[in-house]
């Protein structure tokens, strides 16, 4: 465990762990006010007692890096969504997709759920959000986009289910 300080918010994307246990199960007291305008709840204050669900008992806190780095949590929730159909989302298939005909679609959205060839090339921050497929000798690429459960707005986390639709286009390449 890369520890970055104590009892302090760590950088960005660290987490709070029990100094104890290690557990990432732990809670602090604290005051917060509910944000009308973006629906969320907003800490006011902060107290300095934390508690470790694991151990049952107060604790100190650690900041470290997840095991599991953000962009891994959204690659297994698009992959699911992809492959498994699983997850907040919904599937666009572009006219020129529909326009080749229900046997072309069918094709295009199996190659999709079965892909598998990223790499450094076609997904430099390891999400899994985008592919190029060849079906019936057509190049086909894929991609999801990440909104707001109302699709008004982008998520403001796509590593959390709770607040993000997935959007997974299907298109010919001639239509990007």
């Amino acid at each position: 465990m890369n520890v970055l300080s104590e009892d302090i918010e760590g950088d960005i994307g660290s987490v709070p762990r029990c100094q104890s246990c290690g557990s990432e199960r732990v809670v602090k007291d604290a005051w917060a006010c509910w944000n009308r305008d973006y629906g969320l709840w907003e800490l006011e204050a902060v107290f300095d007692c934390a508690y470790c669900h694991q151990c049952e008992a107060e604790t100190r806190l650690v900041w470290s890096q997840p095991e599991v780095p953000q962009n891994g949590r959204i690659r297994e929730l698009n992959d699911a969504f992809r492959r498994d159909g699983q997850g907040r989302g919904s599937v666009m298939l572009t006219v020129g997709i529909q326009g080749e005909g229900q046997e072309f679609l069918e094709a295009a959205v199996a190659a999709v759920q079965s892909f598998d060839a990223f790499g450094e090339d076609n997904d430099p921050w390891g999400e899994h959000d985008f592919g190029a497929v060849e079906v019936r000798g057509q190049k086909v690429f894929w991609k999801i986009d990440y909104y707001n459960p109302d699709l008004t707005a982008g998520s403001e986390n796509p590593a959390n289910e709770a607040v993000t639709h997935r959007v997974l286009t299907i298109m010919l390449a001639s239509e990007y």
